[in-house]
């Protein structure tokens, strides 16, 4: 399903309310996703957006909605409208205004729109109108494993509405300082919402500042989405700190939940770096699931150059060479191969040449989860 954000009314006192549009948008998938249901990513929304040349808050039709839904292949699409009540004097919204939240969902397939969901109460209850109405379109997308709104509210407490602007926000930042910061502020007005503290982690990570993205990371709730993700990160920023047996123990949690090719792969890279010779067995998983990644031969072949079985080394190094002929690598290692060499004691060029991948793709393997369990 695809979660649209949610647009205002044309107010000037509001106009600088549109992230609250966002925000009931993002708590939606985040409540949705965490309950195993597969929700388009933000990221290709935006990327619709950009092709169909629909500016971010625009009023929707209803044609452009369905339009919007069609193009990213969703089954169905959840989009709507919120309305912050000024006074009579123009004045600026504050946090007792009273907010009014419609969300509507078009089946695309049947295309049938369910009937419209309403919350209202003061702006400073947002988070948990947004928790209110995420548990209604629970109950309308998996109502056998819903449960109780009472025990959904319990599981999903209520986000002081200032971290919530700070973190959505920095979602819409341009730059990444900006994000840095308004993230790191969401943090700290409130230290028990999660999804900052793994955006912060995740772009200490992309500046390969892995000490400080771990510090970050580690605070992920088990209950957040991105979770697995986080632990997945947190295994690499282990990994390139030398601590392989806690970077192992990481990648093992996360690969019983999701057996991804990447989370596989780094897992044979930890252990290769311990000299366990087990580490092949994670690499040929690696292989089996995507042979048209060289690494992934490469990875396999290494392992088993390491351990002297060179002539099926060999094999894993012609296959690197057939997907990535340049790879420099590759050759001087098939040459080692056939030759029958070894590694040497002290050789840099033999040590830790091991290839990590940092890109977590969860979204197929969760899609091909849900569709399993819609047909049992």
């Amino acid at each position: 399903m695809a979660v649209l954000p949610l647009f205002g009314a044309k107010d000037p006192a509001t106009t600088s309310l549109g992230w609250i549009g966002e925000s009931v948008a993002e708590t939606i998938h985040e409540s949705l996703g965490s309950a195993g249901l597969m929700v388009l990513a933000r990221e290709d929304r935006e990327e619709v957006y950009r092709r169909l040349e629909v500016h971010e808050g625009s009023i929707l039709t209803k044609a452009t909605v369905i339009k919007i839904g069609v193009t990213l292949d969703a089954g169905a699409v959840i989009f709507g409208e919120f309305e912050v009540a000024s006074d009579r004097t123009g004045a600026a919204p504050t946090l007792k205004s009273s907010l009014k939240l419609r969300v509507h969902v078009i089946d695309l397939r049947k295309l049938h729109e369910n009937p419209v969901i309403e919350e209202s109460g003061p702006l400073e209850q947002l988070s948990g109108l947004e928790m209110k109405v995420s548990f209604m379109l629970l109950k309308q997308f998996a109502p056998d494993t819903a449960g109780s709104e009472e025990e959904f509210l319990r599981a999903h407490p209520a986000v002081k509405v200032e971290a919530m602007e700070s973190y959505v926000r920095g979602l819409m930042a341009s730059s990444q300082e900006q994000r840095i910061k308004l993230f790191a502020q969401a943090a700290r007005l409130d230290d028990h919402f999660s999804p900052p503290d793994f955006q912060l982690g995740k772009l200490y990570f992309q500046r390969k500042e892995y000490k400080t993205a771990e510090v970050w990371l580690r605070k992920v709730s088990k209950t957040d989405l991105h979770y697995l993700e986080a632990s997945f990160l947190m295994g690499i920023c282990r990994y390139y700190d030398g601590d392989f047996e806690n970077a192992i123990g990481q990648f093992r949690m996360v690969a019983a939940e999701l057996p991804l090719n990447e989370v596989y792969n780094d897992l044979g890279a930890a252990l290769s770096r311990s000299n366990d010779p087990s580490a092949a067995d994670d690499f040929r998983k690696a292989l089996d699931g995507d042979q048209a990644d060289p690494d992934y031969w490469f990875n396999l072949g290494f392992a088993l150059w390491k351990r002297g079985d060179f002539t099926q080394a060999a094999t894993q190094f012609r296959g690197v060479l057939e997907r990535s002929r340049d790879d420099q690598d590759a050759t001087y290692f098939l040459g080692r191969s056939l030759r029958g060499e070894g590694p040497r004691a002290g050789e840099a060029r033999s040590e830790g040449r091991e290839r990590i991948k940092t890109t977590f793709e969860d979204s197929a393997f969760r899609q091909l989860q849900a569709e399993l369990k819609s047909k049992k």
